[in-house]
This record gives C-alpha cells, structure tokens and sequence, in this order.
C-alpha cells in the first residue's frame, strides 16, 4: 500500500528521454505533459525550475489556470514548494506559491502585517503539526487535557478567520499527523491527557471546521497509509524542520492539489469501465455467464467484485457510472441481467456501449450524451493498450495504471484521488441519477419527431430565487465547478457570496428545473449590478446538462421582467474567453444582444436595450 502511494503508481512511469524533454520544454502542454508521469521529489523540482523560467520568459502559459496559493506553517516549506507547484500542472494550474515566513503562523493571522495582503491569493494551505500547538501531555486529568484541545482548536479556527479575513481567500486547513511514539502502548491512546489523546480529540474537532470556505487536507490519513514512523524523519525535523520526510513531497503536493483542483471546478463526476478483466475476470464472448470470475469463492472473482463494490460506492456519493467495452451489446449485458453474483445491474449504468468501435470514440459519445466535458471523466481498464489509446487521443480524460493483479485495482483508482470533494449536499448525492436522466432525456429526444415537441415533452418548470443563506453552499459550489457554460468564470467564495446578498446594488437569482423524468436541482446563478438605470451581468453560468433545452432564453425573459420593475432600460455583460467555455461565446448574439466592444485579450462586451423588448415564448413554465 504504501509503495503503491508513495511512488503515485496510478501515474505512468517516466520515460527514459526525461531528462532530454526536461530540457526541451516550450510550453505549457509540454509542462503538463510531463507532469502527468510519477516525478519523484527530485523531478518535480526541476519540473518547476523549468516553469519558473518560462514565467520570467513571458512565456504564454495558458490554458493552464493561474492559481496563487498561499502557504503558513510552523516548519521549514521550502523545501516542498517546488513540488506543490509542479504537481499543480497535472491539474492543470499554473501555481504560483506564496510562502509565509518560518513559524510565523499567529503573526500572519493575529498582526496588522502580512505576507499575503496585495497578492490576490485564491486560497491559504495552513500547515501547522502538532509541534505548532499548545498540546503538553498531561495523563489523567480529563479537565484540563479537554480545556487543552479546547483552546487548540480555538486558535486553529481563529488563524483560519483571521488569514481568510485579510485575503477573502477560501483555507485548507490540515489536521494533525501524531508522533509514531506512545508511553503506555495499546493503553496510550485511551487515557485522557496523553498526547494521542489529545490529538484525536483535536482532529475531531478540525472536522467539524469543515465548510465550503474551509477545507480539511487529510495529512493524518495519507500519514497512516504510508506509516507515522516513516512521515516523521526525526533526522529531518532536528536538522531543518522539516514537517515531513521530503521523499513524501510528491505525494503530499498530489494531495493539496487535488482540493486546489476542486475549487477551480475541475471535478470528476463519471466513471467509465471496461468488462473483460476489468469488472468480470475472463472474456464474456468466450468465456459465457457461467465461465467469468466473479463472486465469493475465487481469488480472481473475488478482486473484480471488489471493483464493483467500488463502483456502486462511488454511485452513491454522485459519481455516473459508464461502460465501454468491445463487446457485442447483447452479450456484454448477460451477466448484468444473469450472473448470480453481479453487483453492478444494468440501472446503475447511464451510458452502456458495448461495440467494436475504439474506446477513444465511445468515451466521446458517452461525454456527449451525458453532456460532461471529457476532463471530468474517469476511464478503468486493465488494457494498458486501450489506456495508451485514450491517454493518446483523450488527454483531458484520466486514466489510471493498472497493476496485473486485480486485487490492486480498486485500491489503485481510489488512491489516485480522482474523486476529491470539498463539500458533499443532498444534490451531490443525487447526482448520478440525475445524469442517467440525462441520458434518458437523450433517447427521448432521438425519438422525437421535431425538437419542439422534444421540450414539450418534457413539461419543464424553472424556478427562481434569489440567493439565500440555506442555498449558499450550493451556489458556491456551481461557482466554483463551472467552467464550459460560464460568461466569465469569475470565482465568488461563501463569505463573499453572503455579502452579494445584503448588497442592495446586486440583484441575484438560483434557478433549479424539474421536468417529466425528473428533477434537475439547481442548475443556473446569475449575478446582476446596478448602475443607475443599466444592470450589468456579473456572472451567468448553467450547468451543461440542460444545454439545448431553451433554459436561456427563459432565463432572460425573466431578467427583463425584474429589470423593468426596477427601473432598468439597458442590460450590459460580458463574455471572458477561457480554452473551456467557447461553448458559449455566441450566447449574447442568439439572445439578441449587441456587440459594443471587442479587446485584445477577447473580452466581449454586449448590450441589449430594453425598451421595446418583445417577449418571446420558450416551453418551460416559470414561478
């Protein structure tokens, strides 16, 4: 287990012309290219050294996203930054590390001084291990060892308000690694006052911090698969101060940016797998029902039952499930209609395409049916062919290595963090549902004599409000993951968020959708300023699974109908171009907009008067 995460053993190995590519380097798809290999501590610190130099070259660097991380901590950072920015190129960022000074943690919360002010920081790592806090053992005095753990989390969450306050800036927050070391053996830990004691009770109450303006890096989790006594190299601390032993920098960077990935919307929402070896052992078309591995009883059917317990698991936290395999359908189904065994049943699945086409090609068609960029799918298949193929063809979709042995599968594709959240809502967990009727809506519409009678069909009802306190996190979550149907991506935390609703200059609205297969849930935000008799959209953004369904149109009828009431006769908005939302760059021009202004950077701003506006009529009811 611990070689399997240490070495990032889901990432392909480096090619053996590293070094030559290394210096070869122009660009920001070669950087991401050759971070999407297990680079070793060493590797991504020149990986680094070579993006900082093409930043010093102006070198254009997009479509990575600029991203500046602030970093506080009670030990040495420095010595793990270069792996923090490095690894954030596999995520697609552009990380620019702003490290506070050596132990300068209650001095950057609590002083009118700070490393962070002016930068426009987008999020704090707050790094602080147990030799940061107040926790002196004090076994078997439950009173004062309670008021300890009380006034550690107290300071913890304090640091947090504070760093966010100055810098408007969201926090990741680690929880606390222990020493390896105890006293009193197995009894150490259950005597009020030692110090596992006292760190359980402090990381019980780090989680109860969670919120979507703060995160919980896990450290003590990924410190327990690799072993605490591995984490702590004593040698390290006494010489340097180091937090943990740097041979874990990549590892602990690949961990930190998964939440920076998260917050910039780069989620996974659909996992895809292949068949043959991969859910069942054995070859369906060869092997019949009765000859694959599967089930209880067979080491081999045991291992890929497990890949499907994994799988339903994931289903239940909103992650669509898919298959690709080349296969004939009718037989690539039997075991899901059949098998005794079978965990996976065909409703779990929103898209089966079993064919003889290339696994590249039906992961297109599955991403368009479900209407998921291919960046927010995961492909598992035991073929490292069909994985060269999709990586080659699809870099955008993830693809995890394989071990040989089945058993590591699922272990494999859960370490490599793919499915990393900052937040979990009742929304969230309907979310796989809410995909398969996507699907659903995809064959009803194939079905349909004409579009119109398509939407009609599906007797639709937006609703709209403005936002409120109990819906915040959820609007800060489509802010955040939003990228392809976004006007201007521009990113609002919770806390400012909460200030966009007692501004009396912005007007706001949610709007969620139900139709005849289901319920959409929320899947629009707009924000709209004020000046004088003009409202300015801010932000217009909606999910994808609702494109082509008129939702925008209906949408703008209704920013009329509110604008006029409160006296508007001009609507102004932008579009920001990104490398991901070109989907949406004709959006003002079909909603009757003008042109006004064109910028060098591609900034669009357009203009619709509203005098005279005439109301169309869209098949979607509205209240």
């Amino acid at each position: 287990m611990s070689q399997l995460i240490e070495n990032l053993h889901w990432l392909p190995a480096p090619p053996l012309d590293l070094k030559e590519r290394m210096q070869n380097l122009s660009d920001a798809s070669d950087l991401r290219q050759i971070a999407n290999y297990a680079l070793d501590t060493n590797q991504l610190s020149k990986l680094a050294g070579k993006l900082k130099a093409l930043r010093k070259n102006s070198v254009d660097l997009r479509p990575l996203a600029a991203f500046k991380l602030g970093v506080v901590s009670n030990a040495t950072t420095k010595l793990f930054s270069p792996a923090l920015m490095a690894t954030g190129l596999r995520y697609g960022l552009d990380l620019d590390v702003v490290e506070a000074e050596f132990n300068q943690v209650a001095q950057e919360a609590f002083s009118e001084e700070s490393s962070f002010i002016g930068k426009r920081i987008d999020a704090v790592l707050i790094a602080i291990d147990y030799h940061g806090l107040a926790l002196t053992a004090i076994p078997g005095d439950e009173e004062r060892a309670r008021k300890s753990v009380a006034d550690c989390v107290a300071y913890l969450k304090a640091v947090s308000e504070k760093i966010s306050s100055k810098t408007n800036a969201p926090i990741i927050l680690q929880n606390i690694v222990p020493p390896a070391e105890s006293f009193l053996g197995s009894f150490d830990p259950f005597l009020p006052g030692t110090l596992s004691w006292l760190i359980t009770h402090v990381n019980h109450e780090i989680s109860q911090l969670a919120s979507s303006n703060i995160s919980i890096l896990n450290v003590l989790g990924l410190a327990s698969n690799l072993g605490l006594a591995n984490w702590h190299d004593l040698t390290q601390w006494n010489v340097g101060k180091l937090p943990f032993s740097l041979k874990y920098a990549s590892i602990y960077a690949d961990h930190v940016c998964r939440i920076l990935s998260v917050r910039r919307g780069k989620s996974k929402r659909c996992l895809i797998l292949d068949l043959d070896n991969t859910v069942w052992g054995g070859i369906i078309g060869d092997d019949g029902v009765d000859g694959i591995l599967i089930g209880n009883g067979d080491p081999t059917g045991e291992a890929h039952l497990q890949v499907q317990q994994i799988a339903l698991e994931l289903r239940n936290c909103g992650i669509v499930l898919a298959i690709s395999s080349k296969n004939e359908d009718a037989i690539a189904r039997l075991p899901f209609r059949e098998h005794p065994d079978m965990l996976l049943r065909e409703e779990h699945i929103a898209v089966f395409q079993a064919n003889w086409s290339d696994k590249a090609s039906n992961i297109r068609a599955i991403a368009q049916t479900l209407s998921l960029g291919l960046e927010s799918i995961v492909f598992l298949d035991d073929n490292p062919a069909e994985r060269l193929q999709v990586r080659k063809e699809l870099p955008e979709v993830s693809v995890p290595e394989l071990p040989s042995d089945p058993a590591l599968f699922g272990r494999t594709l859960l370490a490599a963090g793919y499915f990393e959240s900052v937040g979990f809502s009742a929304e969230d967990r309907q979310r796989a549902e809410m995909y398969q009727q996507n699907a659903r809506r995809a064959d009803l519409m194939s079905n349909a004599s004409d579009m119109e009678s398509y939407l009609a069909s599906l007797a639709m009802v937006a609703t709209f409000a403005p936002f409120d306190a109990s819906s915040r996190a959820r609007i800060a979550q489509l802010i955040s993951k939003s990228n392809q149907f976004n006007l201007t991506t521009k990113r609002y935390s919770e806390i400012e968020i909460a200030q966009l609703e007692q501004d009396p200059q912005v007007t706001t609205f949610q709007i969620r959708l139900t139709d005849s297969l289901g319920d959409n849930g929320m899947i629009s935000v707009l924000i709209c300023r004020k000046q004088d008799k003009v409202w300015d959209i801010d932000t217009w953004l909606m999910s994808c699974r609702v494109l082509g369904r008129r939702l925008e149109e209906a949408v703008l009828l209704e920013i009329v109908k509110l604008a006029k009431v409160e006296g508007v006769d001009r609507l102004v908005a932008r579009y920001i171009p990104t490398p991901r939302n070109i989907i949406v760059k004709d959006h003002y021009r079909k909603l009757g907009f003008t042109l006004l202004n064109a910028q060098a950077d591609g900034t669009e701003i357009w203009q619709r008067d509203l005098n005279g506006f005439e109301y169309g009529v869209v098949p979607i009811a509205v209240r």
